[in-house]
């Protein structure tokens, strides 16, 4: 099979598949993967023949850098279908470019547009049973790479693999989300990797996480590294704020990531009319707006989310509840964005892409 510049893929098809005995109502979020994936070796200063294949395990060496040094990044897609039984992806250039930005930042080979999204087609027309109709029915994707040469010296990998996975998804969050402002622990620092997708950022959240949930939170609102005064994220999530009626999310930059929801809310948000600004939000000003009552919403934004409204925060020992308001922006906003991607609304944007 020819993909542009060139480039084959090899497909070796499963003997049976695993969708028969697959619950899809009843999905825990990132534990079932499909029949596939797809696999592309860099070696030799270049990139490999890329393979899609049985999902199964693989060997690593147990010098392999990924788990000394922590070279490791991902991404975090979804397909969709609609009701004509069509797939779509959604604004996939962004992730594909987020990807090899990360990969640049982690000392790490990019990845080619044919191996990356060239691929991604491919092992969606395969997989193309496991993307089920129905609104809240999505097939995550998870691009991911990492560094498979050997050795522990402190240095960056001559070898490295990337893979796509694909797991069935439904909601990613359930219930009502209450959060905790860091006071002490940061995500990401200035100059650090903040801004990229790396695995060393996830796993240095859980901790503190951990520390937020013994308190009964259920994520962390990060604050500035140098400060502690702006508010950052929300978890794994952007995080907007709503004042009044104007909406809020701290600006990308080295500690923050460039989200693609993020970015997609932003312009509906302006598209309809709201009052978008894009400025660091400070402490002291929430917890100005929840006292004087002109904080109306908290949601967090992000790919597996895609929008979550959040109840509640707590700092320096103080809980504040949101009120319950109507004409939620959160709300409205998630509406929109979901039925672009589903294809029960017009893309003015042009950000779907069919396979």
């Amino acid at each position: 099979m020819n993909l542009q510049n060139n480039t084959e893929i090899d497909i070796i098809r499963a003997s049976s598949t695993k969708i028969n005995d697959v619950d899809f109502e009843n999905l825990v979020f990132g534990n079932i993967f499909t029949d596939h994936m797809l696999v592309c070796d860099f070696k030799d200063g270049k990139w490999q023949k890329p393979v899609i294949k049985p999902y199964e395990p693989f060997l690593l060496d147990p010098s392999a850098k990924v788990f000394h040094y922590g070279q490791a990044i991902f991404e975090g897609m979804k397909a969709y279908k609609d009701d004509n039984d069509a797939i779509w992806l959604f604004r996939p250039d962004e992730n594909f470019d987020r990807f090899n930005k990360s990969a640049v930042r982690m000392a790490m080979p990019e990845v080619p547009e044919e191996v990356f999204l060239g691929g991604l087609h491919e092992i969606l027309k395969i997989e193309k049973d496991w993307v089920k109709k129905g609104k809240g029915n999505t097939l995550y994707i998870r691009p991911f790479m990492i560094a498979t040469g050997t050795g522990v010296v402190a240095a960056p990998s001559s070898q490295y693999r990337f893979m796509i996975i694909l797991s069935p998804a439904k909601a990613y969050y359930s219930g009502e989300v209450k959060v905790i402002i860091a006071e002490h622990y940061s995500r990401a620092a200035n100059g650090g990797i903040g801004a990229a997708k790396a695995a060393g950022n996830y796993s240095a959240q859980f901790y503190p996480t951990q520390l937020a949930n013994k308190d009964g939170f259920q994520q962390i609102i990060w604050t500035d590294d140098a400060t502690h005064t702006k508010l950052e994220e929300a978890g794994t999530m952007n995080v907007f704020f709503r004042i009044n009626d104007t909406l809020f999310t701290a600006p990308a930059g080295e500690r923050i990531l460039d989200g693609v929801t993020r970015k997609s809310l932003i312009t509906l948000a302006e598209k309809e009319g709201i009052d978008m600004q894009v400025r660091s939000v400070l402490v002291w000003e929430l917890v100005e707006a929840a006292k004087n009552g002109t904080l109306k919403e908290i949601f967090g934004a992000g790919t597996a989310a895609v929008v979550n409204p959040i109840v509640g925060f707590s700092y320096k020992g103080e809980y504040f509840e949101l009120p319950k308001v109507e004409n939620s922006i959160a709300l409205k906003l998630k509406e929109k964005l979901t039925n672009i991607q589903y294809k029960l609304a017009e893309d003015p944007f042009g950000w779907t892409v069919k396979i």
